[in-house]
């Protein structure tokens, strides 16, 4: 692979980062598609409490914007009150293993910080 050869490789990969952390960037996204990966379906109210920290205002716009980038699907279910499920995409699904790198990553990390 000529010097030519390899930038346009380099620039196409930097590229590619750079686009998937457009659509996962901010604080909660990663946390919200890992609470989605173990859990089939949840609703609203069971994010909001499992992802410890986000209001609602938050966790609306992040799951909005996950929705719009075709990762999140929103199900308004007929009932008394009304209840909103979400889940992943097939689409969405692709990202278990980004999350299971992750997680890896992060337990060996921690393992080499603290030691645990």
């Amino acid at each position: 692979m000529g010097d030519n050869e390899f930038q346009q490789e380099f620039r196409k990969e930097i590229m590619a980062v750079h686009d998937a952390m457009d659509v996962l960037n901010g604080k909660w996204k990663i946390s919200i598609i890992t609470e989605l990966c173990y859990y089939n379906k949840r609703r609203f109210s069971d994010i909001l409490n499992d992802v410890n920290g986000i209001s609602n205002k938050m966790l609306s716009k992040e799951l909005k914007e996950l929705e719009i980038n075709k990762l999140v699907k929103r199900t308004v279910l007929d009932t008394q009150p009304v209840t909103v499920q979400y889940e992943l995409t097939k689409y969405g699904k692709t990202l278990q293993t980004v999350i299971n790198n992750l997680s890896d990553w992060g337990m060996e990390h921690r393992k080499t910080i603290i030691g645990r």
